[in-house]
């Protein structure tokens, strides 16, 4: 299970990060669209050094290297556009992307671990932002078994069992963690489910 950081600095976020690993987060993309480089250094400096192996980079990718992460998000914007593709890393990288289509998704080549499908709900973070299709029907259309499709987009514990039953390889939360009075408390509930499904 995948958790992404809220888009914008929330109260505590560092301590609540550094609890999520401790209870067993195995990865987490840190998604500040708006943090310049020096805040972005800052953000992940606050990181306990031993979970750095854990974290995945949306932008800002050149920190990647000063800080020992060894994980690039690429946005869809990013990907066709070309920028920074995977080769501009020299040293072993694994690297991730987002899609919003099935047939995006099976055209990837191999360079990707995994990519983020969404919406698959009316996403808990996003306001108006719905499912085009249903992608549990696109789903059966996939062809792409090289990359991993991780649910993304009004994930939450109730619909965790549904999303990894109708073909998903994984979950990757984001509003029902942030928007949540208890985010670790709310992440633990979510963890188990998934677990249950996974294995």
């Amino acid at each position: 299970m995948i958790v992404i950081t809220n888009p914008s600095a929330i109260s505590g976020e560092i301590s609540i990060i550094d609890s999520l690993f401790e209870e067993g987060l195995s990865l987490l993309h840190i998604r500040k669209p708006d943090f310049s480089e020096i805040e972005m250094a800052q953000f992940i400096h606050q990181i306990k050094i031993e979970f750095r192996s854990k974290l995945v980079l949306h932008n800002h990718h050149e920190l990647a290297e000063d800080f020992g992460i060894t994980r690039i998000h690429f946005s869809e914007k990013d990907r066709k556009n070309g920028c920074e593709y995977p080769a501009r890393f020299l040293k072993p990288c694994r690297y991730t992307t987002s899609i919003h289509s099935i047939e995006d998704f099976n055209a990837l080549d191999n360079d990707f671990e995994y990519a983020f499908l969404s919406p698959v709900f009316k996403s808990i973070s996003k306001e108006d932002y719905y499912p085009k299709e249903n992608l549990f029907a696109a789903l059966k259309s996939r062809t792409n078994h090289s990359t991993k499709c991780i649910a993304l987009g009004g994930i939450y514990s109730e619909n965790i069992k549904k999303t990894l039953i109708n073909g998903f390889d994984d979950v990757a939360l984001l509003g029902t963690i942030w928007d949540n009075e208890n985010p670790v408390k709310q992440f633990k509930l979510c963890q188990q489910i998934a677990h249950s499904y996974l294995v």
